[in-house]
């Protein structure tokens, strides 16, 4: 079955066709550009499902539908509180964003035991999954760029430039960078002790996401870096009855 995953983002929309063994193409352009879905994806053929999570709003989705309009209806992927194996304790399941629901997906069909599921884009995300494929909950937090640009955005002197990561920052751009960095390694080696303290095992982090390299130096304990982890939880849905 040629399933077509896309995966549509604040920065970036993900595409990819996925042949029930593995992907065939993946390919990508800015959310921005979204009036060239259709151009993108016109050199498709023999798709038998659609697969789409939309986090980028109701313009982006109507883009989406247009150019999709030869295609089979999509399917387009909303929280539950249960689907290929995954549970979900969210009060409400349906508040769920879909990205982060389709990356647990994903995370279970790579990883068996308990996990911290990450998803280092514009926002970063950090869900827990336990070994019985419950997912407990997990937090929002702003990604580097967003971070950085704050502190440009709202104060006088903390002027966005490029910077480095380093243990004791000595320059401005160094320590905004630093604080960054930390920030989000923090958030996801916390999570990880949050987990730990419940008795399960040590969570292995499946990470994700535009900013996810960046992020792999900073981290602790077993991490697997998987590129376009909400394709693979989309393909995962697609492969299923949807």
């Amino acid at each position: 079955m040629k399933i077509l995953a896309i995966d549509a983002g604040n920065t970036r929309i993900k595409w990819g066709v996925h042949d029930g063994a593995d992907w065939t193409v993946q390919s990508a352009l800015a959310t921005a550009d979204v009036s060239r879905v259709g151009e993108a994806l016109g050199a498709l053929n023999s798709i038998e499902r659609v697969v789409i999570s939309n986090v980028a709003g109701e313009p982006v989705r109507a883009a989406l539908a247009a150019a999709l309009a030869g295609a089979p209806s999509p399917y387009w992927v909303v929280g539950k509180g249960e689907q290929c194996g995954v549970r979900s304790s969210y009060a409400d399941p349906t508040q769920l964003g879909p990205d982060r629901w389709a990356a647990l997906i994903g995370a279970r069909h790579l990883h068996p035991g308990c996990c911290v599921v990450v998803n280092a884009g514009t926002t970063m995300t950090v869900d827990a999954l336990s070994a019985d494929s419950i997912f407990v909950g997990g937090f929002i937090v702003p990604g580097y760029d967003l971070m950085r640009a704050a502190l440009d955005t709202n104060t006088a002197r903390l002027h966005l430039s490029d910077g480095a990561f380093s243990f004791f920052p000595d320059k401005t751009a160094d320590a905004i960078a630093s604080g960054a960095l930390n920030a989000l390694a923090g958030a996801v080696d916390r999570m990880c002790r949050y987990v730990a303290e419940t008795g399960q095992d040590d969570p292995a982090v499946i990470l994700s996401g535009g900013n996810a390299a960046m992020l792999v130096p900073h981290l602790s304990g077993s991490v697997q870096l998987v590129d376009n982890l909400v394709l693979e939880g989309l393909a995962v849905i697609g492969m299923g009855d949807v």
